[in-house]
This record gives structure tokens, C-alpha cells and sequence, in this order.
């Protein structure tokens, strides 16, 4: 599946507020998905993935005592290519510190969250998926579930991440779960490229949401694009507006 253009992340007719099948997909619950004792690991292409993709679910793991393990596998210091404001130099210092700050504003136990950096370079991924995949699998262990962006999510970043993670669980004996990112912004006519047999809904109460959504505007780098050199936010109206949805969708 290709990315999203700019042109179809505005368009109101997407998956995510217009495919009748979300309305059926099976509400799963937290302990069902992570039991009891478990180690949830959240694994983000880019810094603000993991937020956008599981922050109503980090909050509910963390609220019921699991241990959390966070990998960002880029410092997403190249995301501005050509940016004056953004420069890459700039990037990897600020990067970081929204990433923290979006954390706290999850409420997450900074104190005992295992945060794991893999320093590989944005867009360059697919170029070292075995790499990533052995990085990855030095830090699980059996009986961890483990989450990442879908395999197909339509961006090359995120489907390698999602394939890497999926061969290190596998390798680790630990659980694999996909999360799509992207998917839920392609054009309505796509939904049936939706794997909705493997969906299930995580309900989240309306302080969740809200967290989840305040947490994601820490990335103010990611807020605004720079039209001067064609380059839109990485974090568009249609995606803020749909963290606000009361669930998030994991595909088991």
C-alpha cells in the first residue's frame, strides 16, 4: 500500500470515520490482550508513534502495574529534510526531550520505564531491517507482548519496523501484535485491505483520550509543516482528530 498523499489526508472520506466495519470489531480487554505479570514492549519507528499508536493503552498497562519497556528505533532528527527552523542538528536534541515530555504527560513512571534508543537514521530503514531485527531481539524476552506499527502500513519506516519486530518476537518467543498507524488515513475505497478478522478494540474513558491527546501535542515539531519548501506536518488535523476516538485497535 502506497503512503498517504497530502491530498487524500484531507479528504473527509477515510477508514477510520467512514468504514462501517469499525463499528463491529471485537472489544478485547487489557488483561486479555497483556496478562497478568507480563512486559508490554511498544516499539516506534519515530519518536510520537508510540503515542499516537498505544498512549490510551500505556496508560492502562501502567495503571494496572505492568512493566513497560518503550524502543524508539530513530531519534527522528531527519524528519525536516531542507528545513531551516527544524535542522537536523536541532532535531536531535529536541526529538528527545518532546518525547519525554509526552511521556509525563501520559503519566508514565519515568523512574522505572526501560527506554530503549536505537539511533538508526529516518527513511533509511528498510536498508537495515536485519540489523533492527537482531537490535530489537537483544531486548525481549519470552512472555513479553510486543507492539509495532503494522507490517502494511503503507510507510516504508513503519512496515520494516513492523516486520523487524515481528521476526524478533518470534525469535525471543514473545507475542507480536500489529498496531496500524497510517492504514486508518487511506481513502474509504481501501477498507477492505483492513485485516478486520484480526482487529480488536481496546475502549478507552474519556481522561485516557484526553491524556493521550495532550501528550501528542508535545510533539511541537510534528504540529506544523513549512509550506515554503513543500513540506506538510507530520501530524495533520485528520490524525489529531482521530486520537481523539474513544478506543485504539490492535490487529492480534
Amino acid at each position: 500500500m502506497k503512503p498517504v498523499s497530502l491530498s487524500e489526508a484531507s479528504l473527509p472520506s477515510q477508514i477510520w470515520n467512514s468504514a462501517p466495519q469499525l463499528d463491529s470489531i471485537p472489544v478485547i480487554s487489557t488483561q486479555s490482550l497483556v496478562p497478568t505479570g507480563a512486559r508490554a514492549v511498544l516499539i516506534a519507528p519515530h519518536p510520537g508513534d508510540e503515542v499516537v499508536t498505544c498512549g490510551g493503552l500505556l496508560q492502562l498497562l501502567s495503571n494496572l502495574g505492568h512493566p513497560l519497556q518503550l524502543i524508539s528505533i530513530t531519534d527522528g532528527s531527519a524528519s525536516h529534510p531542507g528545513s531551516r527552523q527544524w535542522s537536523e542538528k536541532r532535531l536531535s536534541v529536541f526529538r528527545p526531550q518532546e518525547s519525554v515530555e509526552a511521556i509525563r504527560r501520559l503519566g508514565l513512571p519515568m523512574h522505572s520505564l526501560k527506554w530503549i534508543r536505537g539511533g538508526f537514521t529516518d527513511n533509511a530503514l528498510v536498508e537495515h531491517e536485519d540489523q533492527i531485527a537482531q537490535f530489537i531481539t537483544r531486548y525481549l524476552r519470552p512472555g513479553d507482548v510486543v507492539f509495532s506499527t503494522w507490517r502494511e502500513d503503507g510507510n516504508v519506516d513503519h512496515d520494516t519496523v513492523g516486520r523487524a519486530s515481528a521476526r524478533a518476537a518470534a525469535n525471543a518467543g514473545a507475542t507480536y501484535n500489529d498496531v496500524p498507524f497510517w492504514a486508518w488515513h487511506w481513502p474509504a475505497r481501501d477498507r477492505e485491505l483492513i485485516p478486520w478478522h484480526r482487529a480488536r478494540k481496546v475502549r478507552l474513558d474519556t481522561w485516557t483520550v484526553a491524556r493521550k491527546s495532550h501528550a501528542t501535542h508535545a510533539y511541537a515539531s510534528q504540529l506544523d509543516g513549512e509550506p515554503a519548501i513543500g513540506l506538510a506536518p507530520l501530524l495533520p488535523r485528520p490524525l489529531l482528530e482521530r486520537i481523539r476516538l474513544p478506543y485504539e485497535i490492535v490487529l492480534v
